[in-house]
Parts: structure tokens; C-alpha cells; sequence
């Protein structure tokens, strides 16, 4: 009877702090975008062995402000490395292996900010880490390819995509872009490597028809 008695006065005076410190305490001021400073890239040599701690801590920021650019160029173009940009480039730098920041943050600087060379430091970092994540490989190839517009580079890693997993035809779109992207002898590289590691005999028809036209015949009329 005692105890509860105890715990009930203990309930009520714990309800009335609570009560005058919401109405007699000043409320925090919300912070204005305009206010956000990119940290630093020094922190990660003062991380005292917690790297992994720091980095999803700063990753919690970043996907508040997915969408933030700080200093807008254009309508839908952001100035290159971002605020987003810093967050999550510090995020992989103190920890190499958070595949997902990779991910998630290279679209995020492609798609919402528009930070083309940020999501691009983003994305090699990705890929030169993680080498069989074709998720990873196949956004990285898309932000190659439309916003970079760099088809040899986008073909490369199509077919390292498709060579980890993709769909089937992302391999035929990588000897495709490899054709169009203007180096002869990277797109027959590509093209002879994606033939050596194809099964299906319908693929290395199309794909032997691709690199013909890479031929001496096909050079020499070009030439004319």
C-alpha cells in the first residue's frame, strides 16, 4: 500500500517538472538550412578506433537532408561537392565498407541534388570498393551515362554489373554504349570480353555482329 502510494507521488511530481520545464524553459530555435557547415575531413583521424560509430552518425544526418543543396546553380544543378556531398564522402571515409552510403548517397547527389561531380567521387569510391555489387555497379553506370555522358565509362561498368548479377540485357546495352562511346579499341576489348563470357548463343550472335562492325572493313570505310 505504501510502495504504491510512493509511486504514485513519484509519478505526480516527475508530470509537474516535466510540466514547468515545458512552459517556464525556453524552447530550442530550429536551425536554418542556411546555418548547415560541412564537416570537416580531418574528423576521421580523431575517431580514437569508433570510425564505424562516427560514420553512421554522420550518415543519420545526411538522409535528413537528402534533397538539401546549399548552393543551387541552376534549377536542379548544385554547386560541386555539396554539403550532402561532404556529409556523406566523410560517411565512406570512415567507413569504407557502408555499401548502402555508397549507394544511396551517389543517387541522392545524382538524382536529388544534382551535384554531378560529387556523386561522382561518390560512385568511383563505390565501385573501386565494392567491385561485385552490381546494384551498385548498374547506379554508377547510370549516372555515368546520363549525367556524366560518358558511354565508354558507362559500358564498363554495365558489363561489370552484368558480370555480377545483372539482367541479361544489361549486357547487350554495355556493348551497345561501348560501340557508341568513341574508342575503338576499349569498345572491341569490352565487347570480345563480354563475347568470351557469355552462355547463351543468341547473345554471342548479336554480340559478334557488334564487334564486326569495330573490324578493319568497318575502320577503313569510316575513313573514306
Amino acid at each position: 500500500m505504501i510502495r504504491n502510494y510512493i509511486q504514485e507521488l513519484g509519478l505526480l511530481v516527475t508530470a509537474t517538472l516535466v510540466f514547468f520545464a515545458q512552459t517556464f524553459f525556453v524552447h530550442p530555435v530550429q536551425l536554418q538550412r542556411t546555418l548547415y557547415v560541412a564537416p570537416p575531413i580531418e574528423i576521421k583521424y580523431l575517431t580514437f578506433g569508433f570510425g564505424a560509430q562516427f560514420s553512421d552518425a554522420f550518415w543519420l544526418r545526411a538522409i535528413q537532408d537528402m534533397e538539401y543543396c546549399d548552393q543551387m546553380v541552376t534549377e536542379g544543378t548544385c554547386l560541386g561537392k555539396s554539403w550532402l556531398f561532404n556529409v556523406v564522402n566523410l560517411t565512406v571515409e570512415l567507413d569504407p565498407s557502408f555499401t548502402e552510403a555508397y549507394y544511396y548517397g551517389g543517387l541522392s547527389l545524382t538524382i536529388l541534388v544534382g551535384d554531378v561531380p560529387g556523386a561522382t567521387i561518390i560512385f568511383d569510391k563505390g565501385t573501386e570498393h565494392f567491385k561485385h555489387d552490381w546494384p551498385l555497379l548498374y547506379a554508377a553506370a547510370y549516372h555515368a551515362l546520363f549525367e556524366q555522358k560518358n558511354k565508354l565509362k558507362a559500358a564498363k561498368l554495365y558489363l561489370m554489373a552484368a558480370n555480377n548479377g545483372a539482367p541479361p540485357w544489361v549486357r547487350l546495352a554495355a556493348g551497345k554504349l561501348a560501340v557508341e562511346g568513341g574508342d575503338q579499341e576499349a569498345a572491341k576489348e569490352i565487347l570480345e570480353q563480354m563475347i568470351r563470357s557469355e552462355q547463351d548463343p543468341r547473345w554471342i550472335k548479336q554480340l559478334n555482329e557488334k564487334l564486326q562492325e569495330k573490324g578493319p572493313a568497318k575502320e577503313q570505310k569510316d575513313k573514306i
